[in-house]
């Protein structure tokens, strides 16, 4: 092959040559003109570039769209350089801090000096945002010296880009973007021009420490979102109102699912109430029965382990910042619990294994305790305190890929139950080698079997790089709520590392001493995590089996209420949960009440009622759906509880 020439390849495995050189906007227009009209940057060998990067040699190329993940990585990063030239027309003093893309839009962090930025100013700057996106301003980069940078920014008086190119390498390439007036300290990528963020809403402010440092001083962090469409945007707004109607921080409390005593009890230390405790224990239940056909075995370890097992881990200092701090007693010290996995390699290395034994799968509901940061906290779904579904098998070489798909299985089986579509993710390292342990040829060969097991159970994924943990590559799931939003869930990790970190073993048929493999997987991943997103994926109307409350007997009247208890206790003892409603109240009111607390069935009994045998019955959403015998009743709810029924209702449109 001529050296001036490269080879491509695309998704579907097909490659072309082309002159080296060639940019990523050539590529898309020899597709179709149509592709390079909509292409908004590239991902070659998982490295995310702005269109006209030159291709120098060979590589596996993605044409990023609006449709693609990089796709809006890339319009949402190009919109807060918007956002930044809109404050800096409007406010010329304000110095920037940092502007990045995040899962939903973008923000930028920045001082205004004394100004107080309100709802009025945001409104004018959402404004001056969509007149600079209107000017179609080309993003043009351009190389420095790290010399010229710092000179640059301490000119201009911003001490807060000055801090970040410090902390770059002395030989570093360093770039800036302009776009219109505006220049900024940028890697990129960014989208070719302005012109195409046709719609944009400035979201939310908050209050935000420079590099997180509670020390330094606090910015003002402006929230935005973008669009290539004015559609797009006006849908997100309706997505944002059924949000905020599902938002598990208000269903959570009102339903009497958990508490947060911020004041007494600590931020993001969830108490789960009654009813919630009930949830909590059913899907423990329901992940037991799985693990018991599975093979696992069970186990449950403290809540603070000594320093020298996260050192030996790793998890210390690797996540020390996401650590409470160490507690000393007599004389050692302890952590809380960061992680479940470094007490199960004790279990395992407590006595000499063999081939025989494995795969051995220990899995344990274990209660784990991070510090986040207090602006981070966030109901259920961020928290200091909460408790992992985690499971760890240690198995041969032969037999990893098998479990692997196994636990694939598990993992599928588990959101096809709540029926929220699932999109796969191979998560792998990038060149950033501090953020990774253990030898690449360790992580060659995890992320090769991953990705066979991918191909081989013809799972349709795509590959994130830098993504992965630190001892290895996973696999992510990212599942779809009912009203369209993204969740990254369950995982399965593969991890080579610790085995070698514990020394773990096990005696081979040869009668040597091998190592095991590792598997890491959890498929709610955190049950306060998983809760707050059922909550809002149901907006509260659980489905049967779930439900804390699944039947409220209401009596019509005080006449009737031996009647009521007498059905009561019947469905209790089928292990049905249910509740009374014998107050001297109007049955309207008695009704309204239950459906406020969104119990799947009442049952009215009355006078026709008691001398039949009878309940009268109504479904939440749905109203009277008829009287049955009492007979038929229980048959019918038992039944749903045991096939995991979900509503009939459609969960994403109904008001209750």
């Amino acid at each position: 092959m001529a050296e001036d020439t490269i080879i491509i390849e695309f998704p579907d495995g097909s490659e072309k040559q082309y002159e080296s050189g060639t940019t990523g906007y050539e590529i898309a227009e020899s597709i179709s003109k149509g592709l390079a009209r909509e292409a908004l940057s590239i991902t070659l060998d998982g490295e995310i570039y702005d269109l006209d990067h030159p291709l120098e040699k060979d590589g596996k190329i993605q044409i990023n769209t609006w449709d693609s993940d990089d796709g809006k990585y890339t319009f949402w990063h190009s919109s807060a350089h918007i956002l930044a030239e809109a404050v800096e027309e409007l406010y010329p003093d304000a110095k920037f801090g940092i502007g990045p893309p995040i899962d939903e839009g973008f923000y930028y962090d920045i001082d205004f000096g004394d100004k107080q930025i309100g709802q009025e100013e945001l409104e004018e700057i959402e404004e001056k945002c969509l007149e600079m996106a209107r000017k179609k301003s080309e993003f043009k980069k351009a190389h420095s010296t790290r010399q010229e940078a710092l000179n640059y920014y301490r000119e201009v008086g911003n001490e807060y880009k000055i801090d970040l190119i410090e902390d770059f390498d002395q030989d570093e390439e360093i770039t800036f973007y302009n776009q219109g007036h505006f220049t900024d300290l940028c890697r990129g990528p960014h989208i070719p021009d302005t012109g195409r963020v046709k719609a944009i809403k400035l979201t939310n402010l908050a209050g935000a420490y420079w590099r997180g440092d509670e020390t330094s001083k606090q910015l003002t962090r402006i929230y935005g979102i973008s669009f290539p469409k004015q559609k797009l945007l006006e849908e997100y707004i309706e997505q944002r109102k059924e949000a905020e109607r599902r938002d598990h921080k208000k269903l959570g409390p009102q339903l009497g699912i958990y508490m947060i005593d911020s004041e007494m009890v600590g931020s993001g230390l969830p108490i789960w109430l009654p009813k919630g405790t009930v949830m909590r224990r059913t899907l423990e239940e329901f992940m037991r029965d799985e693990l018991k056909k599975r093979d696992y075995q069970e186990v449950i370890t403290p809540h603070i382990g000594n320093i020298k097992l996260y050192k030996t881990s790793g998890h210390y200092p690797y996540y020390q910042d996401s650590q409470f701090s160490p507690m000393e007693v007599e004389d050692q010290k302890y952590l809380l619990k960061p992680m479940n996995c470094p007490h199960h390699h004790r279990i395992y290395d407590h006595e000499l294994r063999s081939y025989r034994e494995l795969p051995l799968r220990l899995a344990e509901f274990g209660s784990v305790y991070r510090y986040e940061q207090s602006g981070e906290l966030n109901g259920l779904s961020r928290v200091r305190g909460f408790t992992q579904d985690d499971a760890h098998i240690y198995c041969t070489q032969d037999q990893l890929k098998q479990e692997i798909k196994d636990c694939l299985d598990l993992t599928q089986h588990v959101f096809k139950i709540f029926d929220m579509p699932v999109d796969i993710r191979l998560s792998f390292r990038d060149e950033n080698e501090e953020k990774f342990g253990g030898n690449t040829e360790y992580w060659d060969r995890a992320e090769q079997e991953i990705q066979e097991v991918a191909e081989e159970e013809n799972l349709s994924y795509h590959v994130a790089y830098g993504e992965a943990s630190f001892y290895g590559p996973k696999i992510d799931f990212i599942i779809k709520d009912a009203i369209g939003r993204k969740w990254q869930l369950g995982t399965v990790q593969v991890d080579y590392v610790m085995p070698e970190r514990f020394d773990l073993t096990y005696v081979g048929a040869d009668n040597d001493r091998h190592r095991p493999v590792i598997i890491h997987r959890a498929p709610f991943g955190s049950l306060e995590r998983f809760m707050s997103i059922l909550i809002e994926h149901f907006a509260g109307n659980f489905p049967v089996w779930l439900a804390p409350v699944q039947v409220k007997v209401i009596a019509v009247s005080d006449d009737y209420n031996d009647y009521a208890e007498k059905c009561a206790h019947a469905l209790r003892d089928q292990g049905i949960r249910v509740e009374t409603d014998l107050r001297s109240e109007q049955i309207g009111a008695k009704i309204r009440d239950a459906e406020t607390s969104k119990i799947p069935y009442m049952l009215i009994v009355g006078g026709d009622e008691a001398s039949e045998g009878t309940v009268s019955v109504r479904r939440h959403q749905e109203g009277d759906i008829g009287t049955f015998d009492y007979t038929d009743f229980e048959h019918r709810i038992l039944e749903e509880i045991r096939n995991k029924t979900l509503p009939e209702f459609e969960t994403a449109g109904k008001q209750s």
